[in-house]
């Protein structure tokens, strides 16, 4: 069974609270009477109220951004907040383009969770009724879902503040306000603690218009990330020495041994559901594995999905729009950059490298499949172009170089651009910085430039759950367990398994980990709790590529492809957490300051 999350219009929620009105429209209680008076007498007003909570859930497909844009996986087009960003230009005062990212920030997030407390509050007076469905009463399975999101909530803000103040009750005006901030440990502790409410309360399996609910695999699953966060260098190491408050922002006891154990065991409570399994796991051919990896992500569903969100092409998202070439009238504005191109294997798992001469002269040949699954590069195959491109582009493939032609009636060289690149003739303001485009999300039977895609989103997908079993057994020191766990993931697509011990199975496992979930938003955290932002804030990396012209006055029929810098990145180690805004320590003169903000 497939688990995808219901996408709620505002307008049923409109409809379903005058639909469960018994008065006559026009006698009406105030809006804002409402909700106190009528949802909670109501179980029907209770479930929109609960479909909404949902949609306060993050996920980057709906405008094409998220997190890769703010960490080594893409550049934002002439973007100025995330360039700031990525220089480490943070402070109490903003966070700049942590907005594009979704619903992560600190007010959204504990408004989110005052929902939920509201819900906790009032969920006694719902007048239920008894009937069971999918194994669960109404009343069980409502209650297990808002304690999974819930969990979700305060999970996001401990990924990006540490030990945050735990709030359970539901604040009114005349409330005193002023909460000091649980540890880090208190804060995972109560996360767990609502996960597991919610495993006992939710359903194996949802029917009818109830599938896309939260499932007791998807509570599964949120443990099993929680767990193996909270076990990670950031939340386990002494990375700010000075800071007087090291409870805030990790554990401070010894037992590390025992969460990476505790991780192990979340993930393979969801492998021992026996309910999920990678699509297409078995590969003919490496072209098979391409199109098989491309596929799970413009899939409606799979028998990997776990947790989904989905969508109408009425209420569609933009991603095909943000991301595709301006050839095709896309936006380009998050485009891959050359530093994530690089760390995609060679069709026979060896690393690529430039120095090597045959890499260097063919580098988008024999490379692994997911890169053919996941980029689009210079005369990589698309769909159909547009009209008023046909002409320029009549192989339909992408065109990010530049050519040197002879012009004999001038007796000198021309440039011509491709149509995908920044110079190009269609909306050249579009064309992506780096000389790539995003494969992954894009529905090759869709024209972004004037439909919404309605490809889905994945919150938690079975190879995630795989994958972090084996990173709990490599630190566990069970390296044959890991390795056969990450050969899961390979064998899917198309690479031969690995055999690495040490420091090398970890370095393998990690870059495992960066390609096979490119653009998911799994890389900005994994570069923070693994403690690694000085090498992902590199320089970021372009493809310069062009089409010489041969000394016969003919143009090369193969082009020169180089990566050179084009913009500047820099790490600051303050930036493994994020800053309370000082709007927010204003209102609450108990918090305290994560370090390097004061």
């Amino acid at each position: 069974m497939k688990f995808k999350y219901l996408y709620i219009f505002t307008l049923l929620f409109s409809a379903l609270l005058i639909s469960s009105c018994s008065h006559d429209f026009l006698n009406t209680d105030p809006a804002t009477e409402f909700s106190e008076q009528a949802v909670w007498t109501d179980a029907a007003l209770v479930e929109t109220y609960i479909n909404n909570l949902y949609k306060k859930l993050d996920e980057p497909l709906t405008d094409g951004r998220g997190k890769s844009m703010i960490v080594d996986e893409a550049h934002y087009r002439g973007n100025t907040s995330a360039r700031n960003f990525n220089n480490g230009l943070i402070s109490q005062d903003g966070i700049p383009a942590w907005n594009y990212s979704g619903n992560y920030t600190w007010n959204v997030l504990y408004k989110s969770i005052r929902y939920c407390n509201i819900f906790f509050e009032n969920v006694d007076r719902v007048p239920f009724t008894s009937n069971v469905t999918d194994g669960k009463t109404l009343k069980e399975r409502m209650t297990g879902e808002v304690h999974f999101l819930r969990a979700m909530y305060y999970f996001h803000l401990a990924n990006i503040y540490g030990g945050v103040p735990i709030i359970t009750d539901v604040y009114s005006l005349e409330d005193d306000f002023q909460i000091e901030r649980s540890s880090y440990k208190e804060t995972i502790d109560f996360i767990i603690d609502d996960i597991d409410k919610a495993v006992g309360l939710l359903p194996e399996d949802h029917s009818g218009v109830n599938r896309g609910r939260v499932t007791k695999g998807a509570a599964l699953a949120l443990k099993s990330r929680v767990l193996l966060y909270a076990a990670s260098d950031l939340y386990n190491t002494e990375i700010f020495p000075e800071y007087q408050n090291q409870d805030l922002i990790r554990y401070t006891d010894n037992n590390r041994t025992e969460r990476w154990l505790a991780a192990k065991n979340a993930a393979k409570a969801v492998i021992d559901m026996n309910k999920y399994s990678l699509y297409q796991p078995n590969p003919a051919s490496a072209e098979e594995a391409a199109e098989n990896y491309f596929n799970v992500f413009v899939s409606k569903d799979t028998e990997e999905d776990i947790f989904v969100k989905y969508f109408t092409v009425t209420v569609g998202q933009r991603w095909g729009l943000y991301t595709s070439p301006n050839g095709y009238h896309g936006w380009g504005a998050s485009a891959p950059l050359g530093n994530l191109i690089d760390d995609y294997e060679m069709a026979d798992g060896t690393k690529f490298d430039w120095s090597n001469p045959e890499h260097a002269a063919e580098p988008y040949k024999n490379r692994e499949p997911r890169f053919y699954g996941t980029i689009l590069h210079n005369e990589a195959p698309w769909r159909v172009r547009p009209a008023d491109a046909q002409g320029m582009d009549p192989d339909n493939r992408i065109q990010t170089g530049r050519r040197e032609v002879w012009n004999a009636s001038t007796n000198s060289v021309d440039v011509i651009y491709g149509v995908d690149t920044r110079n190009s003739p269609i909306e050249d303001w579009n064309g992506s910085e780096t000389g790539y485009y995003t494969k992954k999300y894009l529905d090759p039977n869709n024209d972004a430039q004037y439909v919404r895609q309605s490809v889905t989103w994945r919150f938690f997908r079975y190879a995630e759950i795989l994958l972090n079993y084996a990173e709990a057994c490599i630190e566990l020191g069970e390296e044959d367990e890991a390795r056969t766990y990450i050969n899961i993931v390979r064998k899917r697509a198309g690479l031969p398994g690995i055999n690495e011990t040490g420091n090398a199975l970890k370095e393998r496992y990690r870059n495992e980990r960066r390609i096979e979930f490119a653009f998911e938003d799994h890389r900005f955290f994994d570069v923070r709790r693994w403690v690694i932002g000085d090498e992902a804030y590199q320089p970021a990396l372009r493809a310069d590529i062009i089409y010489k012209l041969n000394d016969d006055k003919t143009t090369a029929a193969r082009p020169i492809v180089a990566h050179k810098v084009f913009e500047e990145r820099k790490w600051v180690n303050k930036m493994y957490y994020f800053p309370i805004l000082r709007d927010e320590m204003n209102k609450n003169n108990l918090l305290i300051q994560n370090p390097s903000y004061e």
